[in-house]
Formats: structure tokens, sequence, C-alpha cells
């Protein structure tokens, strides 16, 4: 039994180790340049591995691109990404865009909507609302993929 425990462990750790090692594809991300919450959510996702392509649009280009992403406006917020096929709309934690990659759900992606305090790129101080990402569905329809407390 212990050399089970041990092998499941070891197995664990390489998974692990493996995944942190993976090359994270690239992301495009559409954006308003005078955004600062928008830059330091490129932040963000740059020192999590993520190589990082911006784009800087005026806010009818952002529309237009948010619209043929099928974003409901429901889900809206202040910048839209493209990675490896899904959509990360807003400020979206990187753990949670792993997590996407590697479960490959049939989605257009993960949203963030509005801009919540406390989310990446959003940070306050120690201030931070409860807040959702969503999994938005090629329906249209979504459901909670991942949940933060608020304080």
């Amino acid at each position: 039994m212990f050399r089970s425990l041990l092998s499941a462990a070891l197995l664990s750790l390489v998974a692990t180790a493996s995944l942190a090692g993976e090359a994270l594809p690239k992301m495009t991300v559409v954006k308003q340049a005078s955004c600062g919450c928008c830059g330091a959510w490129v932040q963000r996702m740059q020192e999590a591995g993520f190589e990082v392509v911006v784009h800087n649009v005026d806010s009818d280009t952002l529309i237009a691109t948010k619209q043929a992403a099928g974003l409901g406006e429901a889900n809206w917020s202040c910048h839209t990404a493209m990675v490896d096929g899904y959509v990360v709309e807003g400020h979206v934690p990187a753990r949670d865009i792993r997590r996407l990659l590697r479960s490959r759900p049939e989605a257009i992606g993960l949203a963030a909507p509005g801009m919540p305090v406390g989310a990446p790129g959003m940070e306050y101080g120690n201030e931070r609302e409860p807040f959702d990402i969503l999994l938005m569905r090629v329906d249209g329809s979504t459901e909670v993929f991942a949940s933060y407390p608020g304080n």
C-alpha cells in the first residue's frame, strides 16, 4: 500500500512539474490604450508565463471584437483576449485560464463580467469584492467556473 501511495505521489509531482514547465500559448489582447487596469492585467498574464500581444484600439473596434467573439453584453468587461481558440473577457485570473486550456470544454471561453475589485489588474490594497468567473457556453448560456470571495 505504501508503494502505491508513493508511486501516486511521485506521478502527481511529475505531472505538476510538467504542467508548470509547459509552454503556454500566445495570448492576444484587444484593449483601449488609456485603460490602466487592462495594462495591469496584461502584466499579470506575462508574469504567469503567457506571451501577450496587445492591440490598442478605439472603443468601436473593441465593441466589434466582443460582438464578433459572440460575447453577450452581460459578460463584457474592459478588454478582450484570445488564447488557443478561447475568448477571455476581463480580469480573469491566470490559474482559471490554465484550467480552461487543460480541460478544453466546448465553450466560447471565460468571463469576469464588469471590473471586480481584487481581480488581477484591479487590485486596490487589500480590498476584494466577491466575483465569479463564468464559463461562456457556445449556446449563450453561462455557468460558474470559479468563485472568489470578498473580504
